[in-house]
C-alpha cells in the first residue's frame, strides 16, 4: 500500500462508475489503482497505461481499439479457467491534468504475487518439490486453456502469478494468472511502439530472468506455447533452488544461460537433490530447441506429477488441475499474429489456427500465424475475427444433429467407377475421432460412423489443374496475395510470395490461397464435390483407428512437408514467427513441395499429402461431434466457419497431423497454407 498518487486521480470517477481509491502498484509502462464500482459497491482493480499518455491524436482510435480486442480475448480465456484474471472493462481515461491513456478494469484479488510470497524464502528455506507444484500445477492449468488455443502468455513469472489465500505452500493455494498478453500487445502494435518511442520507454514483451532461447533470438525457433512451458519450468526451479534459476546480471549474460546447450538450468544441475524422473521432466521443458519440449503447459504439470508421485488428481482437484487430459479447445482467438493461418494473426505460431468449436460458439483464432501466418501463438495484439453469418454460396449439407433443420444437398450424381486421378474408398465403418488423452476436445467423442463407397483426389488439387479451370472462367482466379481478417500490410508482404497462383514455376504444387467457395466451385465444375469431414477423416485414416495416416509412429521428415529447416529460414528471412517440427531437416521445400513428394506419408488407401504441404478445405461447417451412430454424416446444416483438416508445410505441432485433428475457419481466408482436394461419390 502507498499514498502516492502518479496520476493525481484518487478520488475521481473513471467511465463514470469506478471511483477511485488508492494506488497499489506502478510498473515500468502502466499504474493500477484499486476502485469501487459505485454501482455494485465492489471493489476493481484499474491498470493505466501511463507510458502510453502523448500517443499522437491521431492513433488513440487504434490504440483504444487494440486494446477493446486484448480485453475480450481475456474475457474469453477468463470465462473457461477460475485461473485466469477476469477483465471487467476497457477504455480511455483523461486525467485532471489532461493526460489521455488507456485503461483496463480487473477483477480485485485479496493476496499477493508469487514473486511477493517467495521472499519468505530466507525464513523458511526453498520451497519443497510438493510446496512448488501446489502452485505450479494450477497455473500450468490455467496456461492450458489458453494452450489449447494456440495462444502464449510469454511473459511467465513469479510477478504475474498471483496467490490467493494467507499461506503460499498451503495445499489448498489458489492461483490467477495476470497481465496476459499486454506487453506483447503493446511490442507487437506499430501506433503503440510509435507512442512508446515518445517516451524514451523500450518495453520488451517478456521477462529476461525467465526468457526462454527463441525470446532472445528468432533463430531457434518461433515463440509460443512451448515457450511458456520454458518460463513455468524455469519458475518450478527457482522455487526449490531459492534463488534465480538462470544465471546472468544482464540480458547477454541470461541469453547465453537460456541456450547454452552444455549447461541447463534444471534442478540437479543446480545442486537441487530430486529424482531421476523428475529431472528428465525437466529437462525436457528446458530443452534449448522449442520442438523438444513440451507443446504445452498442461503435458508438462501432468509429466510433473506423475513423475513426483504419490501427489493423486483428488489432492489437486480443490484446485481444478486436470490430470488425464488438457483443457478443452473452446473457441479460437485470433490475434494480430495468427494472421498467417486460416483465421489469421500475427505472432509467434504459423498462421492463425482455430479449432472447430462447437456449435453456437463462435471461433477466433490464434494458433498460427502460418496458416494465416503470425502466431497465434503469440496472445498480443488481439483481434477477434469477423465472422460470416454462413456462406451462401457453399454447397449446404444436413444436420448431423437431431435439433438443427436438414438440408439436402445438391451433389454430382453418383459414378459406377472413380476417375483416374482419385482412388476408390470402398466405404464402410470406423470410429471418428479420437478418445486418445492428448486429443483435443473437438475431437471427441469417439463415435462410430459408416460411409458409403466414394470417390477422392490422389493428390492436392495441383496450380496447374486450377489455372485450366480459371483460365477458361468456369472457376474464380485464385489469390495473387493472402486474405485474412485484420492482416497487416507486414503479413500480406510477407506471405504473398507463397500463393502460387501466379508462380509459374510451381505447376505441380497445390493450388492454395483459394476460399471455400473457390474449392467448391472448382470441384463442382469437375462434377465432383468437396469430401464431408468424415469421408475425409475416413480415407487418410481407414477404420483401424491409427494416429497418423501411415500407423502410429511419430512423424519425420520423410512422411510430409512440414516445417524444417528451409521453412524456419524463410520465415527468419521474412520476419514472420513459425514453430519448427523437423529443425535437423531440410527437404527444398520452404512452402509447399510438388504434390505426391512425399510417398511415405501415403494413406492405406492411397491418398497422398493427406497431412503436410496444405490444409484441405472439406464440406462441413463447424460443429460439435454427437456419441450417436450415424451414417454419412455431413455436419451441422449452417455455420459460420467451414473445418479444415490435415495440416500445412508451416505444422510445427504433431497433433495437427493426426487425421483426426480438426479446425474451423473463416470461409473467406485466403492463406498460402490452404488447399483442398475433391470427392464424388460412388455407385454402390
Amino acid at each position: 500500500m502507498t499514498d502516492k498518487d502518479p496520476l493525481s486521480i484518487v478520488g475521481e470517477t473513471v467511465a463514470d462508475k469506478y471511483v477511485v481509491e488508492k494506488l497499489v502498484g506502478e510498473g515500468g509502462f502502466a499504474v493500477v489503482y484499486r476502485a469501487m464500482h459505485s454501482i455494485w459497491k465492489k471493489p476493481v482493480a484499474i491498470k493505466f497505461f501511463s507510458e502510453l499518455s502523448n500517443a499522437p491524436s491521431d492513433q488513440r482510435e487504434s490504440l483504444q481499439e487494440a486494446f477493446i480486442q486484448e480485453g475480450a480475448l481475456l474475457t474469453e480465456l477468463s470465462s473457461q479457467s477460475a485461473g485466469i484474471v477476469q477483465a471487467r472493462d476497457v477504455g480511455t481515461y483523461t486525467t485532471p491534468d489532461g493526460r489521455w491513456m488507456p485503461f483496463m478494469v480487473h477483477e480485485w484479488l485479496e493476496g499477493r504475487s508469487l514473486e511477493d510470497a517467495m521472499i519468505d524464502t530466507e525464513s523458511r528455506g526453498p520451497w519443497s518439490l510438493r510446496e512448488a507444484i501446489n502452485v505450479i500445477a494450477p497455473a500450468g492449468q490455467a496456461l492450458d486453456v489458453a494452450h489449447g488455443q494456440g495462444i502464449a502468455h510469454r511473459d511467465i513469472k513469479p510477478a504475474n502469478i498471483f496467490i490467493l489465500g494467507e499461506d503460499p505452500r498451503a495445499d489448498n493455494t489458489t492461483i490467477k494468472l495476470l497481465d496476459f498478453g499486454v506487453a506483447k500487445l503493446i511490442t507487437d502494435n506499430t501506433h503503440m511502439k510509435a507512442a512508446l518511442a515518445k517516451t524514451g520507454t523500450n518495453i520488451t514483451s517478456f521477462t529476461p530472468q525467465y526468457g526462454a532461447p527463441e525470446q532472445f533470438s528468432r533463430s531457434y525457433g518461433a515463440t509460443g506455447p512451448w515457450t511458456d512451458v520454458f518460463a513455468l519450468a524455469l519458475v518450478t526451479v527457482e522455487l526449490l533452488l531459492g534463488k534465480s534459476a538462470l544465471d546472468g546480471g544482464d540480458l547477454i549474460q541470461l541469453a547465453y544461460s537460456a541456450g547454452n546447450r552444455e549447461s541447463r538450468p534444471t534442478p540437479q544441475s543446480l545442486g537441487v537433490q530430486v529424482p531421476d524422473a523428475v529431472e528428465a521432466v525437466f529437462a525436457k521443458a528446458l530443452a534449448v530447441a522449442p520442438g523438444a519440449r513440451y507443446t504445452r503447459a498442461g503435458e508438462f504439470v501432468q509429466a510433473l506429477i506423475e513423475a513426483v508421485g504419490g501427489i493423486t488428481e483428488a489432492q489437486l482437484s480443490g484446485r481444478g488441475v486436470a490430470l488425464t487430459r488438457p483443457m478443452e479447445l473452446a473457441r479460437t482467438i485470433a490475434t494480430t499474429d495468427p494472421s498467417a493461418f486460416p483465421v489469421h494473426a500475427t505472432t509467434s505460431t504459423p498462421a492463425t489456427l482455430e479449432p472447430a468449436a462447437s456449435a453456437g460458439g463462435s471461433s477466433k483464432a490464434p494458433l498460427f500465424a502460418m496458416l494465416g501466418v503470425g502466431a497465434a501463438v503469440a496472445i498480443g495484439a488481439v483481434a477477434f475475427l469477423l465472422l460470416r453469418k454462413g456462406d451462401a454460396d457453399a454447397a449446404p449439407t444436413a444436420s448431423a444433429t437431431a435439433s438443427a433443420p436438414v438440408v439436402v444437398a445438391s451433389a454430382p450424381p453418383a459414378s459406377a467407377t472413380c476417375p483416374e486421378e482419385m482412388v476408390t474408398i470402398k466405404g464402410g465403418e470406423y470410429f471418428m475421432g479420437s478418445e486418445d488423452s492428448k486429443a483435443a476436445d473437438n475431437e471427441k467423442p469417439a463415435h462410430s460412423v459408416k460411409l458409403s463407397p466414394y470417390c477422392i483426389d490422389k493428390t492436392e488439387v495441383t496450380r496447374t489443374a486450377y489455372l485450366a479451370c480459371s483460365t477458361r472462367g468456369a472457376c474464380p482466379r485464385a489469390g495473387r496475395e493472402p486474405h485474412w481478417p485484420n492482416i497487416s500490410d507486414k503479413d500480406r508482404k510477407a506471405w504473398a510470395p507463397l500463393c502460387n497462383e501466379s508462380a509459374e514455376d510451381r505447376g505441380d504444387h497445390p493450388i492454395n490461397c483459394v476460399t471455400h467457395r473457390d474449392a467448391t466451385t472448382y470441384c463442382k465444375k469437375q462434377g465432383k464435390r468437396l469430401p464431408t469431414e468424415a469421408e475425409w477423416e475416413f480415407a487418410t485414416r481407414g477404420p483401424d483407428g491409427r494416429i497418423y495416416p501411415w500407423g502410429d509412429d511419430a512423424p519425420t521428415a520423410k512422411h510430409l512437408n512440414a516445417c524444417d529447416k528451409d521453412c524456419a529460414a524463410w520465415a527468419e528471412k521474412s520476419g514472420v514467427g513459425v514453430k519448427v517440427l523437423f529443425p535437423d531437416d531440410s527437404d527444398g521445400h520452404g512452402a509447399t513441395a510438388p504434390v505426391g513428394s512425399f510417398s511415405g506419408g501415403s494413406s492405406r488407401f492411397g491418398p497422398q499429402d493427406v497431412v503436410g504441404n496444405v490444409w484441405e478445405w472439406v464440406a462441413d461447417y463447424e460443429g460439435p461431434y454427437q456419441a450417436t451412430a450415424s451414417v454419412n454424416p455431413k455436419g451441422p446444416a449452417t455455420g459460420e466457419r467451414r473445418v479444415i483438416r490435415g495440416g500445412g508445410f508451416d505444422s510445427g505441432d504433431t497433433a495437427w497431423l493426426r487425421p483426426s485433428f480438426r479446425y474451423g475457419a473463416d470461409p473467406e481466408n485466403r492463406s498460402p497454407t490452404i488447399g483442398f482436394r475433391c470427392a464424388k461419390s460412388l455407385e454402390d
